[in-house]
């Protein structure tokens, strides 16, 4: 089910291990060509594209794509009491750890009358995306709203994809945790066109242009949000799932296959990787992943994610290599199971759980974690979504006279230097003769 890749033996350059990490790229490259022609679609025809794309796609039509507010009351009103107890704790968890990601604001005094103020500015608008095909995601509802608020963002919108199941519109547990949140701007329009619809806008909907869209979705989500660069901002793209486990000889083997199959069942593109120097371990997650992932209820879905070139187990010669892959790979959800396990050296990871009792999954629901993360090996520069995604540093300077004097003359030496001398004279102007 899983290929192996043997990795022993020799040592590998950084450039050797980036050839050597599974990756479906040819469905990556697909998904770009095809994302893009749907957001110029959408940037083009507005409403009738959106409407095109969910027949294709969702098998939607006539549905009301902005979502009345009758709605999210009935969606709400309906929720299971069970669901709505565990929505409210993930609800204060989340927004826990996202208030601790807002820097405090600050003054630095460069000489007497010569002050630069940092502060953190709330972009004004956002679109949040949060899938529903293949699964329902409200986690994912408070995944992308709780930071935003948190932040101080004073317009949020959100859209996911129209149900046929639910005559077109969202799903309504979709709806509910939208309306506990205090969201009613909510969109039924799904995948790359939704995304090219925040960017652009849709008068006919009376959808207004984000200034920042952000969401996990598959491949073609992410590659929306690479098509709309530029327009709007986007978090990093959070494409099909992947998960990395790192682990020796010590970690149980039915652990490490349930959380390889946790993940495989979001998607047939989901990769699930395990970098062992054991092989022992392997072979025990080899016996334990068959049984395992035939068993679950989306099978199907788990075998074609665990036999794709997308997943495999990794064979290196100790714990040194396996943390040189890992950094290579950057997934993103790194868990370690290691008797002696050092998150610091990890240091190329979307979010790194460590310990047996620090399932993905944990991450995914009520970690107080965000489970928007960078896949496709953005973990190197990009960051999973936070408070700070709808943040934007500002600089504020002041000056008074006698500050300014005192750098006048090497302000004007520079702008000589670099043949500018209006902004010498700009300089100078301020001290008449």
């Amino acid at each position: 089910m899983l290929r192996m890749i043997d990795l022993r033996g020799r040592d590998h350059t950084p450039a050797e291990l980036l050839a050597a990490v599974p990756r479906a790229t040819s469905a990556r490259a697909e998904a770009l060509l095809t994302a893009a022609g749907l957001v110029a679609d959408v940037a083009a025809h507005g409403e009738a594209a959106l409407r095109e794309q969910a027949e294709k796609f969702d098998g939607a039509s006539g549905h009301e794509i902005r979502v009345p507010a009758a709605h999210l009351d009935e969606a709400l009103a309906a929720l299971d009491p069970k669901v709505r107890a565990a929505l409210e704790e993930a609800i204060v968890r989340v927004r826990a750890g996202s208030a601790a990601q807002v820097p405090a604001p600050s003054v630095t005094q460069l000489a007497p009358g010569a002050f630069v103020h940092q502060r953190w500015q709330p972009v004004r608008r956002v679109g949040l995306y949060v899938p529903g095909g293949k699964a329902v995601y409200p986690s994912s509802v408070v995944m992308n709203v709780v930071p935003a608020q948190v932040a101080g963002v004073q317009q949020i919108a959100l859209a996911s994809p129209p149900q046929r199941a639910h005559g077109g519109r969202v799903h309504p547990v979709i709806l509910a945790a939208a309306r506990l949140l205090g969201v009613d701007e909510v969109y039924a329009m799904g995948g790359a066109g939704a995304v090219g619809a925040f960017a652009y806008g849709v008068p006919t909907l009376a959808l207004e242009p984000v200034d920042v869209v952000t969401g996990p979705g598959n491949n073609f989500v992410a590659a929306a949000k690479r098509a709309v660069a530029g327009v709007v901002g986007t978090d990093s793209e959070a494409g099909a799932t992947e998960i990395l486990i790192v682990a020796d000889d010590t970690a149980d083997p039915r652990l490490v296959a349930a959380d390889l199959i946790s993940q495989a069942e979001h998607d047939e593109q989901a990769s699930a990787v395990l970098v062992t120097e054991s092989e022992s371990l392997a072979a025990a997650v080899l016996d334990e992943i068959g049984p395992l992932a035939a068993r679950t209820r989306h099978a199907e879905r788990v075998a074609a994610a665990l036999g794709g070139p997308q997943s495999a187990v990794v064979l290196v010669d100790d714990l040194t290599a396996a943390t040189a892959f890992s950094n290579a790979y950057a997934p993103e959800h790194l868990e370690l199971h290691l008797s002696n396990p050092d998150a610091a050296s990890f240091v190329h990871a979307g979010a790194v759980f460590v310990g047996p009792h620090t399932p993905v999954s944990l991450g995914d629901y009520l970690a107080g974690s965000n489970h928007v993360l960078p896949t496709g090996g953005q973990a190197r520069y990009a960051a999973g979504l936070s408070a700070a995604t709808f943040l934007r540093p500002q600089q504020v300077i002041e000056y008074d006279r006698a500050a300014l004097a005192e750098v006048r003359e090497a302000v004007v030496t520079l702008a000589e230097a670099e043949d500018l001398p209006a902004h010498g004279e700009a300089v100078q102007a301020r001290f008449p003769a």
